[in-house]
């Protein structure tokens, strides 16, 4: 039986696939944002979704990887690589190519360190923007 709190070793992890990183990813750092919009704004949901989509976007992602990348360790560096230069089978809808590229290496980032339990760094790479 499969729980939210298992997590994988660091070696499983660096071998899965980088857009499958992402996609877990992706819900990780949706996840993050509508908490934070939830437990902070006192906003109807409605207007929470639009500041959420705002957030979330390709080119929102793109910008905060860029002040996020020289923070990378090279094993994060390393995944964001692997899952930016991945073949997509999706294309970017509201963003350039180059920043949806991007935002799929970032969310593999996340979803590394989400599923292999370092929640320590996740936090302060989700929480960077709060600390600068």
């Amino acid at each position: 039986m499969f729980h939210l709190e298992d997590k994988i070793s660091k070696e499983r992890a660096a071998n899965m696939n980088g857009i499958v990183l992402a996609f877990i990813g992706d819900a990780v750092y949706s996840l993050y944002v509508r908490e934070k919009m939830a437990f902070t704004c006192d906003a109807k949901a409605g207007e929470l979704n639009r500041m959420t989509a705002e957030k979330v976007k390709a080119a929102a992602q793109a910008d905060l990887l860029e002040k996020l990348l020289p923070e990378f360790t090279e094993e994060e560096l390393a995944v964001y690589k692997r899952a930016r230069n991945s073949k997509k089978g999706t294309k970017a809808k509201s963003s350039t190519v180059a920043q949806y590229n991007m935002s799929t290496g970032f969310e593999a980032v996340i979803g590394y360190l989400y599923i292999t339990g370092a929640t320590e760094r996740l936090n302060e790479l989700l929480g960077f923007e709060e600390t600068r």
